[in-house]
Formats: C-alpha cells, sequence, structure tokens
C-alpha cells in the first residue's frame, strides 16, 4: 500500500508551499495573459443607442417636409388629387 501512495511535488509561492499534482501544470502568467487576449472586449461604460440617420427608430414617425395636407374626408390624397 505505501508504494500506491505518492507524494505530490512541492512548489513555493507567494503565500507559501503548494502540492503540484502529476498530470495538471500551473497556470502561469503567459497563460493568464493569453487567456486575456483571446476573451472578447468588453465595454468601460455602457453604450448610448444609435439614435442618428438610419438607425433612428423616432425619425420614422416624422411627416415629410412637403407633404401635402391630408384630405378633409380622410381619403388618401393622390398626385392627381391636386
Amino acid at each position: 500500500m505505501n508504494k500506491a501512495r505518492r507524494s505530490f511535488a512541492a512548489a513555493p509561492t507567494g503565500i507559501g508551499l503548494q502540492s503540484l499534482v502529476p498530470g495538471v501544470a500551473p497556470i502561469t502568467l503567459p497563460d493568464r495573459l493569453a487567456a486575456r487576449a483571446a476573451a472578447p472586449l468588453q465595454p468601460r461604460k455602457p453604450q448610448r443607442p444609435c439614435d442618428l440617420g438610419l438607425f433612428d427608430l423616432a425619425a420614422r414617425n416624422q411627416l415629410d417636409l412637403f407633404a401635402p395636407a391630408p384630405r378633409a374626408d380622410g381619403a388618401p390624397r393622390f398626385s392627381k388629387d391636386r
């Protein structure tokens, strides 16, 4: 039974002695930096909606500048109804 028990290798760290499990590599600083570089970018502040030009949903509710006035009976006005 003593042969089945293996002692783990140990590595000194800033917080004390830590055991190293066989087959498991410690996470190094280059590993952490590579993981952060591969992560998608996150905005620092919440983004404002794009309410300009093509993406302005409120502008779609505006009337045309040169649109003819609606007819008194509520029927649509066509170009021949002048």
